[in-house]
């Protein structure tokens, strides 16, 4: 049985009990209590009023496609190179006497005129005795002949019907004319080295490098220097494919009477003015280059140094040039401001609702000032010519009037109506 003391604890454990709850559980309640209101505040509140957004349109400059008769052009670049360049060598021994003023680097030459002469006393010396040579083979020819016709006259007198060819003195006729034929054959050969010890010029030409000073001794082959012709000049011009049939080119060919090739023009900047030399092309490569995957066509000009000079100025060996060559004539072909190209064959179209469309298109030819097209676009659709920042299909323009100032740049905002 519980004790009076334990009965009269339990109503204060009870009491104690409930005031800590109490403590405890208030600040929950006041949370609580607080996060309601909070909620009960904000679904009172009036919703502000909704501002839709407008897409603002880019504004545009624009040019209208045309439709033209072309005729279509590559840009190339090449180095122009000379189609005849050989080294001098001689062809005998000896040391040098004599180099002529115009054998130096850069001297001008014409066919014919000395260039080097190597001692010739040797050799005219070889002459002198090649000729005593031949007379003395023919003083011996003409003592065997009288001999034999001395031996025919002696057989005849004594009736004798079969004599020997070695008592007609026959196989020392021959053997005498034999003689003189291997001492011409010699006369030949000295008269040949004594000309030979004088080196000529093969063609008018240029010095491009020279190796050798009078008093030099030098042997067969002995790389003298080396010499390039200047009736022709030759520019290896690199095209591709595509450039290829733009010319009406293709691989192996070779210029004729019946089909002339492409004209050329041909630009550089030779001593700080610009200069232009007129040629054309004569022959395309058999194959293509394995390391550009490119296709070589060579054009020529003419007498670079005189007829073909442009104005005084020749078209220079080693002379690095932008060749402009004549293609086909293309009908009803497409032409936009070179501008309007993206890249390789996108264009901007501005659609009649004022969006733009992206449009791929074939590219027939382009220059620095305009493209011609073949494919994608019609004459009289209108093309974007300035600069637009992340185009998309659908993206909403604006199109400007083009004022004075406009120089491909994108339009401000001002001037947007």
């Amino acid at each position: 049985m519980e004790t009076r003391s334990t009965l009269a604890r339990k109503p204060r454990d009870i009491g104690l009990l409930v005031r800590r709850i109490l403590v405890g559980g208030l600040p929950a309640l006041v949370l609580i209590g607080a996060i309601g209101l909070t909620f009960a505040m904000g679904a009172l509140k009036p919703k502000p009023d909704e501002k839709e957004e407008t897409v603002k349109a880019a504004p545009v400059l624009v040019a209208e496609a045309s439709s033209e008769n072309v005729r279509l052009s590559v840009q190339t670049q090449g180095e122009v190179k000379s189609r005849t360049e050989i080294s001098l060598v001689p062809q005998v021994s000896g040391k040098i006497v004599y180099v002529s003023p115009s054998f130096v680097e850069g001297g001008a030459f014409r066919k014919g005129d000395v260039l080097l002469r190597i001692d010739p006393e040797e050799y005219r010396l070889r002459v002198v005795q090649a000729r005593a040579n031949v007379a003395q083979s023919r003083t011996r020819l003409q003592s065997e002949e009288a001999e034999a016709e001395v031996a025919r006259k002696e057989a005849d007198e004594l009736g004798l019907n079969e004599t020997s060819s070695l008592a007609l003195r026959e196989p020392q006729v021959a053997e005498a004319r034999a003689m003189i034929n291997s001492a011409e054959a010699a006369l030949g050969e000295a008269e040949l080295q004594f000309q030979r010890a004088t080196l000529k010029a093969p063609f008018d030409g240029r010095v491009r490098e020279q190796e050798a000073g009078v008093g030099q001794y030098v042997a067969p082959g002995t790389n003298l220097g080396k010499i390039f012709s200047v009736q022709t000049m030759e520019i290896p011009l690199p095209l591709t494919d595509n450039e290829l049939g733009q010319l009406g080119l293709e691989v192996g060919f070779a210029e004729s009477a019946e089909r002339p090739g492409p004209e050329v023009v041909l630009t550089a900047t030779v001593a700080g003015r610009p200069h232009e030399w007129k040629g054309r092309i004569v022959r395309t490569d058999s194959g293509y280059d394995p390391s550009t995957r490119a296709l070589f066509a060579y054009a020529e000009v003419a007498d670079p140094y005189g007829a073909g000079a442009d104005d005084g100025t020749p078209l220079a060996s080693g002379l690095f040039v932008t060749a402009a060559i004549v293609g086909r004539a293309l009908d009803s072909g497409v032409v936009v401001p070179r501008s309007a190209l993206r890249g390789e064959d996108e264009v901007y179209v501005a659609t009649a609702d004022k969006e733009i469309e992206i449009r791929t298109v074939t590219v027939a030819s382009s220059d620095r000032d305009r493209v011609v097209l073949t494919a994608g676009l019609s004459p009289g659709e209108q093309v974007i010519t300035s600069p637009i920042r992340g185009a998309a299909d659908g993206m909403k323009i604006e199109v400007v009037e083009r004022t004075a100032s406009d120089d491909g740049a994108a339009p401000s905002q001002a001037s947007v109506n």
